[in-house]
């Protein structure tokens, strides 16, 4: 489409401006057809400066999410999206869905959620234009002890998403954060049905939220020691776009390979707490001092208490501990 190349050219030209004619000449259409295709891509909310005797600039904060613009990078087919400027929850509103009958691949992807969802019942901040939220709905012949293999193949694919689009290093704290530059960028919420007598899943939402760049309003003070952005201020095209396509593309290729946890030694790879002093966290009770020694294949951290013990955690949290602590 038209529309589309004339985008792909003011990306390109992010830094300048670009003239109509030579829009028309490079697409070998006529001035009009380029006015009229910058026009559509206004009405698509994106940001284009036209200026007389200069041209076209497409304004460096512009990153629309929408549905065409995740298709147009999204190599996976099969997938139901629908995309929101803004949702109350992608979990919530999915689990509605799930519960009335919607079938395996319906994802929801927001630019903002009222009522963000994390672990444990937080909170989970979700301004717009500065993120992507996104639920997919997942029904795999699984039984429930089984499913944090899901959270970790989307762990592996939100990093690998994340560093196909900018020169950083994301790691993943055990078993749903992933950090850059030492800060989280991105939480995973994996929602469960459970067949109470067979143990099987009946589905699994898999949520994910990932800060593309600084809010406006920068993030609230309980989060500003932790909480960073993934892509800081770098210009990148469609980031939101492509991050989601990008993310939905290698979550669906290691579901796809569930079995052979073909993602095990990515994820092992990019462990942030392996080797280091963590904190065991328990809801009501102290936190126990422990050392993170290895995972094993079904993603179950192996720690040493204090005591000396060995010990499997297959749930809860960890936290890294401060090098003062160590002594």
């Amino acid at each position: 489409m038209t529309k589309d190349a004339i985008l792909e050219l003011l990306w390109q030209n992010a830094d300048s401006y670009v003239s109509g004619a030579e829009l028309a000449k490079r697409l070998g259409v006529s001035r009009t057809a380029v006015w009229k295709a910058i026009e559509q891509l206004r009405d698509d909310g994106y940001a284009i400066d036209s200026v007389t005797n200069k041209g076209h600039r497409l304004s460096s904060g512009s990153d629309v999410l929408s549905e065409s613009g995740v298709r147009k990078h999204l190599k996976t087919g099969g997938l139901n999206l629908q995309v929101y400027p803004s949702i109350s929850s992608t979990n919530t509103v999915l689990k509605g869905m799930a519960e009335e009958g919607a079938g395996e691949g319906l994802c929801l992807i927001a630019g903002e959620q009222t009522a963000g969802r994390g672990r444990r019942g937080r909170s989970f901040y979700s301004p717009p234009n500065s993120g992507i939220y996104m639920s997919i709905l997942l029904r795999p012949a699984m039984q429930a002890v089984d499913a944090t293999s899901i959270t970790a193949c989307a762990a592996v694919a939100v990093a690998e998403a994340i560093e196909s689009l900018a020169p950083v290093e994301a790691g993943i704290k055990w078993v749903n954060d992933i950090y850059v530059d030492g800060r989280k960028v991105c939480g995973i919420l994996t929602e469960a049905s459970l067949d109470c007598e067979s143990g099987q899943v009946n589905y699994l939402i898999v949520g994910i939220g990932i800060n593309t760049r600084v809010p406006d309003a920068y993030f609230p003070e309980e989060l500003r020691n932790i909480a960073g952005s993934a892509f800081g201020d770098k210009p990148i095209p469609e980031l939101r776009c492509r991050l989601a396509a990008g993310v939905l593309d290698r979550l669906m290729h290691y579901y796809e390979k569930l079995a052979d946890k073909a993602w095990f030694e990515e994820y092992r790879r990019r462990s942030l707490v392996l080797g280091k002093p963590v904190n065991i966290l328990s809801p009501g009770r102290e936190p126990e001092k422990a050392e993170a020694l290895d995972l094993d294949g079904d993603f179950a951290l192996i720690v040493r208490t204090e005591a000396g013990e060995l010990r499997r955690l297959n749930s809860g949290e960890v936290s890294i501990r401060q090098r003062e602590d160590r002594a």
